[in-house]
């Protein structure tokens, strides 16, 4: 299925400032400009869902993805989800500036709580959701059956599920001392284990770089689909279940006589 062009970023710098700065002598900062990248990028992908879908924005802060997204590509339902107060009265402010008849419900909560998730949404989007939150979101979309989900972490820390095992994996294998080495081994190893969680989900998955590392270091983006394919959703279970097992694994014997010997 090919993807249809994004709006103009000079469009998505338009509708960020007016939703979000609203002053006509302000500029965009080095950081809005970023933004700007990050939300065209995507608007690109969100291109594909059908016009006039339901959008869920979850852990969205002041959400400029969800509602630059109604604006420029016609979503007529937007259900935002951000446990911060203050940014989500930030985002009532920038909704009430949208030039477009839009149905936007902000729901102030964890981005996991699937009570606060609607049922079969066209698509999910989940900019920078740090740490354990881009698990939470994976859990709750699935829960949904969102049809589509774009999610882009941020941070690893051992507050993730998965990270501690994978760390102690990466420990218990000794193949290096460098600590950047390691964390970008244990980091692979987290992001192995979304990545099968959302297979084994019913998602076809694809792991792109959504925008340059110099606009953000955290540029990777989960893309994925609802297939619901009983033979691709056991397989990945499969896989899923080998991983946790083979992270899981106690230290060899020899590896242990050689401790005690040191």
């Amino acid at each position: 299925m090919s993807r249809p062009e994004a709006p103009p970023l000079d469009a998505v710098r338009t509708a960020l400032h007016r939703l979000f700065i609203d002053s006509a002598d302000a500029d965009l900062r080095v950081e809005d400009e970023k933004k700007c990248a990050e939300v065209h990028a995507l608007l690109g992908e969100l291109g594909r869902v059908r016009r006039g879908g339901l959008l869920v924005d979850a852990a969205a802060g002041k959400a400029p993805v969800g509602l630059i997204a109604a604006e420029l590509l016609g979503f007529e339902r937007l259900v935002v989800i951000e446990r911060d107060e203050g940014r989500a009265a930030a985002c009532r402010a920038a909704a009430a500036r949208l030039e477009r008849r839009v149905e936007v419900r902000i729901r102030t909560g964890d981005a996991g709580d699937p009570l606060l998730w609607p049922s079969l949404p066209d698509a999910a989007v989940a900019l920078h959701a740090c740490g354990p939150a881009a698990d939470r979101i994976i859990d709750a979309a699935v829960g949904a059956r969102a049809r589509f989900l774009l999610l882009a972490p941020c941070c690893y820390g051992r507050e993730i599920p998965f990270a501690p095992a994978a760390a102690e994996a990466v420990a218990r294998a000794d193949v290096c001392r460098h600590a950047e080495i390691r964390r970008r081994m244990e980091s692979a190893l987290v992001d192995a284990e979304r990545t099968l969680r959302l297979e084994a989900g019913g998602y076809d998955v694809e792991v792109v770089q959504f925008v340059p590392p110099t606009v953000t270091p955290h540029n990777l983006l989960w893309r994925a689909r609802w297939a619901g394919e009983p033979n691709a959703m056991a397989r990945a279970a499969k896989q899923l279940e080998a991983l946790i097992e083979r992270v899981s694994e106690s230290p060899p014997q020899h590896a242990l006589e050689q401790g005690g010997e040191r």
